[in-house]
């Protein structure tokens, strides 16, 4: 069956999305589920012994194997050392999209008819031009790349987002984006403003929080524990305190479980107390998405509403500051942490079956107080059309004829192979 792909890889985790057709339309974007049932996979790549790629968090704990954070590096003239062998970050970026491809194309028995992978919103056409280069290089000449938030907004859009104008806050699990968009002529969004991020705020320093927490708590056992029973039980505190985390954003009180030599533990923590932990930060986010609305010469009151991404956007503490903030409605969708990859999947629907363009209005039109507002979903328009406003007048960025080789680990080490056939 025919079906377009989205990609979205994320500092910390990848998730993607297909859309399949159903006759002369799109049905509803699908999450892809992954082995053991999950939506996201771990946004790391590793080198095995044979010198494959593979992706996933290995069982070895060898960091010189280990690459992750690359999507971030994309435009740093220093490649990351994997293994001992320089490579290229938008190289790296290039192999993880490269596979999702290939476990769709197994799973679905054919290639997509069109790829839309997000990147994030501050990225200008030097960052989007490596990348292309990247992806060229595997064989994906045909993906289209679109900034996360405008991907974001045109999921919110499909599930009823009426609004012409809004502000994106991207909560990922080690960076945050702020960026404002608009509804363009054809219907779709596009980028307006200046992007802004912070670098040092996402998801992990929430749990990290809870961990600090944690270990205070359990300091006098930990110490008792010894430095090897310490280590092996501290290992499980970061996923530990991630499923805390998940739990808080829908009950009031929960426990990090724990293992030590003596036995179980349960460190109770409730959801007043996690906010306190975490409250600087969130106020640093939203402090940072109304300097962008500022910065454009608009107030939060002339936005449609505030659109969420990030699985830890699900916190209640940010939605609570953000509606202090920002008088118009806050929007979170059911998993935010699939946000990104839906919009991109419907954006690759419009890339096969664009959007006609909307009539242009009269010079003078009469008033009509018109809004925006109950505008019927929309789906992105064709490649380039969500561009910036400076480049979307050319066709996606592609490789010239002569290119200079990049410096890349040997090409049998960009073999890609299923996670489940490591070991």
């Amino acid at each position: 069956m025919p079906y377009v792909l989205g990609i979205d890889i994320g500092s910390t985790n990848t998730t993607a999305a297909v859309a399949r057709r159903r006759g002369a339309t799109w049905a509803r974007p699908e999450p892809i589920a992954w082995d053991g049932g999950s939506t996201a996979v771990p946004s790391v790549l590793h080198l095995a012994t044979d010198g494959t790629l593979l992706v996933g968090e290995p069982a070895d704990g060898d960091g010189s194997r280990i690459a992750r954070g690359f999507v971030r590096r994309v435009g740093d003239d220093v490649p990351l050392l994997l293994g001992g062998e320089a490579c290229p970050p938008q190289m790296l970026t290039a192999v993880l999209a490269a596979w999702v491809v290939e476990q769709v194309l197994d799973r679905e028995g054919g290639p997509a008819e069109a790829v839309v992978l997000s990147h994030p919103a501050g990225w200008g056409p030097h960052r989007r031009e490596l990348l292309h280069r990247a992806l060229w290089q595997l064989g994906l000449g045909n993906v289209t790349l679109l900034p996360r938030t405008v991907t974001v907004a045109e999921s919110h859009a499909a599930r009823g987002f009426p609004g012409s104008t809004a502000a994106v806050y991207a909560l990922g699990g080690n960076t945050f984006e702020a960026a404002l968009v608009r509804r363009t002529p054809r219907g779709t969004y596009e980028t307006f403003g200046f992007p802004q991020g912070l670098d040092w705020i996402g998801g992990a320093d929430f749990d990290e929080a809870l961990a600090d927490h944690v270990r205070t708590v359990l300091a006098r056992e930990l110490a008792a524990a010894g430095p090897r029973q310490t280590h092996a039980t501290l290992r499980s505190l970061p996923p530990e305190c991630e499923r805390a985390k998940r739990e808080l954003s829908v009950g009031t009180e929960t426990d990090v479980l724990l293992t030590l030599p003596t036995g179980p533990v349960r460190v109770p923590v409730s959801r007043v107390r996690f906010e306190d932990m975490i409250r600087p930060a969130v106020q640093a986010t939203v402090e940072l998405l109304t300097r962008t609305v500022h910065s454009a010469g608009l107030s939060p009151a002339q936005l449609d509403g505030v659109l969420l991404s990030g699985g830890s956007s699900r916190v209640p503490l940010v939605a609570e500051l953000l509606a202090a903030a920002f008088p118009v409605p806050v929007e979170v969708e059911p998993d935010p942490q699939l946000t990104a990859a839906t919009g991109a999947a419907l954006a690759a629907c419009q890339v096969v079956s664009p959007r006609p363009r909307r009539p242009e209005p009269d010079p003078d039109p009469a008033p009509s107080g018109d809004t925006g507002r109950g505008a019927a979903p929309v789906v992105p328009a064709r490649r380039g059309l969500h561009q910036d406003r400076a480049t979307r007048t050319a066709p996606p960025p592609r490789p010239p004829v002569r290119i200079t080789p990049l410096e890349l680990p040997r090409a049998s080490r960009l073999a890609l192979m299923r996670r489940g056939r490591e070991g």
